[in-house]
């Protein structure tokens, strides 16, 4: 201490320890020319600014923060950022660096004194401490926004400025310069002491902190501000970002509870769907007005793509290429600490002495190994934050991209044409993918995409390294990896090509599954499971063919990743070792080289994903181009003045010239047909409307004839219209029409504004129309309840809402009106229930109520109801008739329009609109109808069988006994309801709650199913499992026996070079190379060898596992019971197929292998660093230890982030789907706003799921790495160590290093372990009771024999893609004739005969080129060819007019008069004629007789329904 305070005093006793040093002739202690020209001193002196801020500041940090810590908890609501907050950081890390370079300069330069020197290195290890202290107070003050405290950091910056510059002078004045390290390590902290300082003034220059009397208010961002947003990754500082030290409160969390949506919270604003959806949008309006006059293709959509995503992926890029040049530094450090302790690590004696004190220069100072392992040490830390930041930075661009594509999808989808849809040009399955696939792969391509600029800087780095190292046989072994990567790129162009071909394989297979699925019941019914289970199983036959071809060049690209190295090391050395005989052959060279050669293929390892990944975003671009060219609702006028124009172009200018061309001549030719048609509108008729449709052709395809012609209509402002046709004759056809959803040829529609618009003055005449000729005037809110119900998944009372404000009063009136009450008592949780996708646990009269429920709870002006009455019984459609129709609306004074074919219903419309063969046969009131069709109107009596004066009577009589009895059935409903609630409150209870716990279900999912992965590798076969285990063995085995053969070799090479050298013999033996090169040649071989039978033996177990897979997955699905299909989703079971059949096919096999390989190659690594250096062993216990717990806590928050993820999707995709199906009633609601809205939050909610498992993984990668490096540190100080004490050979440190270094990357996590969990589920099968069929217990019968002597009509039409022959008779044992004649029992002979192809014509999904009767017909139609001895018809009739079914039930009659025909039905006089009647209510029988019998007994069910009938 006496040196300390004054150089200058008497020495004590002599000590090996003093902080000028004890030499008696030390310059440290030398004052003859001034204090300052004594460097302990000037040493001495920067210590102070260093104490001075710790004094300073530990008081604060642990007295002010810490008593706050245990009171108030800092929310990041006070987070800031103060001016230059980064620059700061990096300032601050790159101060720490250059400090610690300080402290190894001293320690090293004071190892050759006498006597220890503390000044060399003591100020650098308090300025270190100073430096962390400065950063953490910074940190502290940043977080609280309390920057007055700032003041300290100043002062410090100051000081240490000032005593570093004093310093620097000092060694300028006495000679010391440049080729002296610590000469520029000084200089260097003067320069970042100066810029910390300039930061601290740009601070107070800007927020005016201190020396201004107004300090400026500086508020958090406003995601901040929100408590809400815990995805805190933009807002943290940067050492927090980089190590992803926020996330470690969240994953602690995620241990004591389940993470759900509530914890993940809100994303900041600047990376929600609708902020990224503007910036996308913008771009492509960029690209849309820069290139105006070309074709808007791919080509377009790509630049728009890097215009708003670019810059992310920019600096993704740098950080990557950072990373992969730091990663160079791995092998030139195993090279220069192999060197230098083969060399006993002696240092060259440094000569320069100055001050008393040693110098040594840069290159004396990398001559120490311990030096390098710490550099190496810093440089894998560095390198593997720059790594994981690229991944991340790419990956969460991906998803921003991924949220904004989506959301310009949607809104595609919002202005769809719906001709796209119903005649087949697009499904809505093909839209989903365009969704759940295609804009993932444009996520994954912008992640692998920073690949595209850092692989050729990887390889030509590595060349030129390796060129340093090796000389001319590096570039012979360079040569076969650049050789073979032309060979790589081949197989990676055929694997992306064997994908696609199986991707289409795959599409048509799902789309076979699909309808299957969909018509799951019919099949079972028809006993057709073998025919839908041939046809998918011949479709994955095709599939697996491009399956082998996928799985064959999966191998050999896995071989040629493992084999290249080996061979490209093997040529190498060999060629080195006997062509260049003067040439280096040490360790240090060797064991450097064979990391190089492992860095320099990793690119070539990345290349196959990379092209694989490329070739699928093109293709997915393109997909993309072509829908966002698709036709377009409301650009009828435009297309109408394009014709008439030579400007070809639609709004994305993508469309084919020949869909125009297609065009042309066939509206030329409807306007020609149509001039001649038209009538004259009458002007009278133009009193009071609220739609007018003049001179109207329409059609749902651009080539096809018009569905409607020669419309001209007017609908009556605040009354009841109703519109009545035969079936197929376009009634439904017009309501989408007057919504504007059919392609307009010609004509003009015409909307009221409001009711008040006559009153206020608007003109509505004819003349007013003229002048806004070719235009669709703007519609209000239109509630539309089409003939197929639609419904969303969600509660009853959110169906019947439908993002209305609710209003009790009137719900209640809804629910009464539509006879909801008793449904609503019996579901599981009343009208907050749950309804299933597509309404699956709802019958199909309660989808259609519920449906007709949400338009008459609208608000709106005008009310469309597309034939409401199909799946409803009398007393049902009476009282909705009533209740609903006549007093909720037409009361209320809304415009009514009424589909319908209850005909006992005309007399109360006030205007009628009778349709035929898409035309208008005749409008106007009855009495119009009466008066001038007397003929139409004698026909609708004679179908109804009633006088015209008895209709309205005996109607509004009823009224109060439907009321009655509806009240009395209500009554009855709910008290056996709430009986039946009491008895299975219990099991209910504990059921219906695991059913709604999502955590619970995630939980229960996530646990790894071992059993799972036991029946996966089971499933390969007794030969191929063992295979594939010990050839992996043998291949790791071998592979550490060709390093440990190369470690003996270059070792008694150098060896034997040095004891040469010694004994300065010219004449003596050159080494003989020859044995090793033999031994290791032959290592090699046998390497290469098992790389190919691994790879082969990994797909073929692949092939093999998913072939019985699949065929076990549906095998088991088919023939699960319809109890399966009703409780469980669609897209639940159809993920099976496609999600998780296509891990098990593509992904599982080479996860399998990379996950093997890893382990294996971490195993292999820890054994041969515990072999070279046992020490090793000890500090490998707590690193494992940490490992665990990471681990530990990892998983739990890694499998509920994963399933968030995936849960999050589904509500996304099922949103998509819904929007498509019910895209009509959307735009009829006028609801695109909301539910744009809807698409952003579900969006944002998957979103956000995806960045916090992006962030956790990262969390656990960056750890994983830092524990790799610690490893790689340990193990060169330990190898070091050993070598320079026990004599530890420098090839066995080698082998040691290379292995270390191996063991960062095994770190990494394996991808995909619970892969093979996805796509196994259990299933049950209860049945009780028995059913008699002619004396036979069905249950003992095969259900194929059963099945196949039973024919079923569906109340809900099912038709499947194909053709009609196909969906007739898809077992194809019906002639020609009998298919007519079946069609001509239906009524649809005249149909398909007008049809091009005729039985051949194609049906298109679900059969939507078909109107819903048309389609129920065709089932009929099917039912009749089959010729069965029993004949169900579940409402068969339900959306057919009353004619038609007059017809049908005689030659129903005539045609199974020897068969047994069981009717199910709503309509009661068409039953009259049956056997036997059969009246049910809730499941139980009530009546069970002879329809005459029971007509006689006045109580009966039964004849109440039949007097309500009439």
């Amino acid at each position: 201490m006496c040196a300390e305070a004054a150089p200058g005093c008497a020495q004590g006793p002599a000590m090996a320890l003093a902080f000028c040093g004890d030499e008696g002739n030390s310059g440290a202690y030398n004052v003859d020319h001034g204090v300052l020209n004594n460097g302990c001193f000037v040493d001495a002196l920067n210590v102070v600014p260093h104490v001075f801020l710790l004094f300073i500041t530990f008081p604060i940090l642990f007295i002010g923060w810490g008593s706050q810590s245990s009171k108030v908890h800092i929310h990041h609501s006070t987070w800031l950022h103060f001016p230059g907050h980064n620059l700061r950081w990096i300032l601050t890390f790159i101060l720490l660096f250059v400090l610690v370079c300080e402290i190894a300069e001293g320690i090293v330069s004071d190892g050759v004194s006498e006597s220890r020197h503390l000044h060399l290195y003591m100020p650098a290890g308090m300025a270190f401490l100073a430096a962390i202290t400065s950063v953490v107070y910074y940190h502290n003050i940043e977080t609280s926004n309390f920057p007055k405290l700032l003041i300290a950091l100043l002062f410090y910056w100051t000081l240490a400025f000032i005593t570093k510059t004093i310093k620097f002078v000092k060694f300028c004045d006495n000679g010391v310069g440049f080729s002296q390290l610590r000469f520029c390590l000084t200089g260097l902290l003067v320069i970042l002491y100066g810029m910390l300082l300039a930061v601290e003034i740009n601070v107070i220059r800007v927020r005016r902190y201190v020396f201004f009397k107004t300090p400026k208010e500086v508020k958090p961002p406003e995601d901040l501000q929100d408590l809400g947003v815990r995805f805190l990754q933009p807002f943290v500082n940067l050492l927090s970002k980089g190590t992803y030290w926020w996330m470690n409160t969240f994953i602690k969390t995620a241990h004591k509870k389940p993470i759900d949506l509530k914890t993940i919270g809100k994303l900041p604003i600047a990376m929600r769907a609708l902020t990224n959806y503007i910036r996308l949008n913008e771009a492509f309006e960029a690209q849309k007005s820069k290139r105006s006059s070309f074709p808007q293709g791919s080509r377009s959509i790509w630049r728009a793509l890097c215009c708003a995503f670019g810059r992310p992926l920019l600096l993704s890029s740098t950080f990557r290429i950072l990373a992969d040049l730091l990663g160079f530094a791995g092998p030139l450090c195993i090279s220069g600490i192999v060197h230098n302790v083969g060399k006993g690590n002696n240092t060259i004696r440094p000569q320069t002495k100055i001050l008393g004190v040693f110098f040594i220069s840069s290159q004396e100072f990398l001559s120490n190994a311990y030096v390098l392992a710490v550099l190496l040490f810093f440089a894998l830390l560095l390198q593997r934050t720059f790594l994981q930041a690229s991944y991340y930075v790419a990956i969460e661009t991906g998803i921003n991209l991924r949220g904004a594509i989506q959301t310009k999808i949607y809104n595609k989808i919002m202005q769809l044409s719906t001709s796209n849809m119903s005649m087949g040009e697009m499904t809505a399955g093909q839209i989903c993918n365009l969704v759940a696939i295609d804009t993932n792969q444009l996520m994954w391509f912008f992640f692998l995409c920073p690949n595209l600029w850092a692989m050729p800087v990887q390889i030509i780095v590595g060349v030129l390294l390796l060129y340093y190292l090796l000389g001319i046989s590096a570039l012979i072994g360079a040569a076969v990896i650049i050789v073979l990567a032309p060979v790589q790129y081949f197989v990676a162009t055929k694997l992306s090509q064997a994908q696609r071909s199986t991707l289409e394989y795959s599409n048509e297979r799902l789309k076979k599954t699909n309808e299957m699925l969909r018509g799951i019941k019919l099949l079972k019914l028809y006993a057709w499971e073998h025919i839908f289970h041939s046809s998918v199983e011949e479709t994955r036959q095709k599939e697996m063919t491009s399956l082998k071809a996928f799985a064959l060049y999966t191998s050999i690209s896995i071989f040629m990743n493992a084999a290249i190295p080996i061979a490209a090391v093997l040529i190498t050395f060999v060629v080195h070792a006997h062509l260049t005989r003067n040439a280096d052959f040490s360790p240090s060279v060797a064991f450097a080289s064979i990391s190089l050669f492992h860095i320099l293929v990793s690119p070539l390892f990345l290349l196959s994903s990379v092209v694989r990944s490329t070739v699928k975003a093109l293709v997915s671009v393109q997909k993309l181009s072509e829908f966002l060219s698709s036709e377009e609702i409301g650009e009828e006028h435009d297309k109408c003045s394009e014709l008439r124009s030579a400007d070809n172009h639609s709004k994305y200018q993508a469309v084919p010239l020949k869909v125009v061309n297609r065009k042309r001549p066939a509206r030329e030719d409807w306007n020609n047909y149509s001039s001649h048609m038209r009538r004259p509108i009458n002007i009278t008729e133009a009193d009071d409307f609220c739609v007018k449709i003049t001179n109207g052709f329409f059609t749902w395809t651009p080539e096809g004839p018009p569905a409607l012609s020669n419309i001209d209509i007017r609908i009556p402002q605040g009354q009841l219209t109703m519109i009545v046709g035969q079936v197929g004759c376009g009634k439904s056809s017009l309501l989408l029409a007057t919504l504007g959803e059919m392609q307009k040829i010609s004509g003009n529609i015409f909307w009221s504004s409001s009711p008040s618009d006559s009153e206020t003055g608007e003109d509505v005449s004819p003349e007013r129309e003229s002048s806004v000729d070719m235009e669709f005037r703007k519609r209000g809110s239109v509630a539309y309840a089409s003939q197929k119900p639609w419904l969303l998944n969600a509660t009853v009372e959110e169906n019947i809402t439908f993002e209305s404000p609710f209003n009790k009063q009137r719900y209640k009136a809804v629910i009464d009106a539509c006879s909801l009450q008793p449904d609503i008592d019996i579901l599981p949780h009343g009208d907050q229930t749950q309804i299933g996708e597509r309404g699956i646990n709802l019958s199909g009269g309660q989808r259609q109520r519920i449906s007709v429920a949400r338009a008459l709870y609208q608000q709106t002006n005008v009310v469309f109801l597309d034939d409401p009455f199909s799946a409803l019984d009398i007393h049902l459609s009476d009282h909705l008739m009533q209740e609903g129709i006549l007093k909720m609306l037409r009361e209320d004074k809304r415009t009514i329009v009424l589909v319908t074919h209850k005909l006992q219903y005309l007399p109360h419309a006030d205007w009628i609109i009778a349709m035929k063969d898409g035309y208008i046969q005749r409008e106007g009131t009855l009495k119009d109808i009466q008066k001038s069709e007397t003929e139409l109107f004698e026909h609708w009596k004679t179908l109804m069988n009633r006088q015209d004066q008895e209709l309205e009577k005996e109607t509004i009589i009823e009224r109060k006994t439907v009321l009655e009895r509806t009240n009395l059935r209500r009554t009855m409903y709910s008290r056996e309801a709430l009986l039946k609630d009491d008895e299975e409150d219990e099991e209910e209870a504990t059921e219906s709650d695991d059913e709604d716990n999502l955590s619970s279900v995630l939980h229960q999912r996530a646990k790894m199913p071992w059993r799972a992965c036991g029946k996966y590798l089971s499933s390969a076969g007794i030969l191929l499992l063992p295979l594939l285990v010990l050839s992996q063995l043998l291949k790791h085995t071998v592979m550490v026996a060709i390093d440990y053969c190369l470690a003996r070799w270059t070792s008694n090479a150098i060896a034997e070079k040095t004891e040469l050298e010694l004994r300065n013999c010219s004449v003596c033996e050159v080494f003989n190379h020859s044995p090793y090169s033999k031994v290791f040649s032959i290592l090699c071989c046998l390497g290469i060898v098992l790389c190919l039978v691994t790879s082969i033996a990994v797909e073929w177990t692949g092939l093999k596992v998913t072939k019985k897979l699949h065929s076990s997955l549906l095998n088991k699905i088919i023939l699960a019971p319809m109890r399966f299909f009703e409780t469980t989703p669609l897209g639940s079971i159809l993920n099976r197929f496609s999600a998780d059949c296509n891990t098990i096919d593509q992904h599982i096999p080479a996860t399998l292998e990379c996950l093997s390989r890893s382990t294996l190659l971490c195993v292999s690594a820890l054994a041969v660093i515990s072999y070279v250096t046992p020490m090793f062993l000890i500090a490998l216990v707590p690193l494992a230890i940490m490992c665990y717990f990471i681990q530990k806590y990892f998983r739990v928050a890694s499998r509920d982030l994963q399933q968030l993820d995936d849960s999050t999707q589904l509500p996304l995709l099922s949103h998509f789907s819904e929007t498509v199906e019910g895209l009509t009633t959307i735009r009829a609601f006028r609801y695109e706003a909301k539910f744009r809205q809807k698409l952003l939050e579900y969006t944002d909610s998957n979103n956000i799921a995806s960045l916090f498992l992006t962030a956790a993984n990262r969390w656990l990668e960056v750890r994983m790495e830092y524990i790799g490096a610690c490893v790689v540190l340990i193990a060169a100080v330990t190898s070091i160590t050993s070598c320079l004490y026990n004599k530890l050979s420098s090839g066995l440190v080698g082998l040691g290093l290379t292995y270390a270094l191996m063991i960062g990357i095994c770190g990494r996590t394996g991808s995909g372990k619970s892969s093979f969990s996805l796509a196994f589920f259990r299933m049950v099968d209860t049945f009780e009771g028995r059913i008699i069929i002619d004396g036979i217990d069905i249950a003992k019968l095969p259900l194929q024999t059963l099945r196949s002597r039973l024919s079923i009509i569906l109340q809900d039409p099912i038709l499947f893609s194909g053709t009609i022959r196909f969906n007739l008779d898809p077992e194809k044992k019906c002639t020609d004739s009998m298919l007519w004649e079946a069609l001509e029992i239906a009524q649809l002979k005249h149909v398909v005969k007008a049809l091009p192809g005729g039985l051949d014509a194609i049906v298109t999904e679900g059969g939507e080129n078909f109107s819903q009767g048309q389609r129920q017909l065709f089932c009929l139609a099917r039912a009749f060819v089959r010729k069965t001895s029993i004949f169900i018809m579940d409402e068969a009739t339900a959306s057919i007019d009353m004619a038609t079914e007059n017809i049908l039930q005689k030659v129903v009659m005539t045609a199974f008069a020897d068969r047994t025909v069981v009717t199910i039905a709503h309509r009661v006089h068409t039953i009259l004629n049956a056997d036997l009647v059969i009246v049910m209510k809730r499941g139980l029988i009530l009546e069970y007789d002879k329809p005459e019998v029971l007509l006689e007994q006045e109580d009966s069910v039964f004849a109440s329904f039949v007097q309500a009938d009439k």
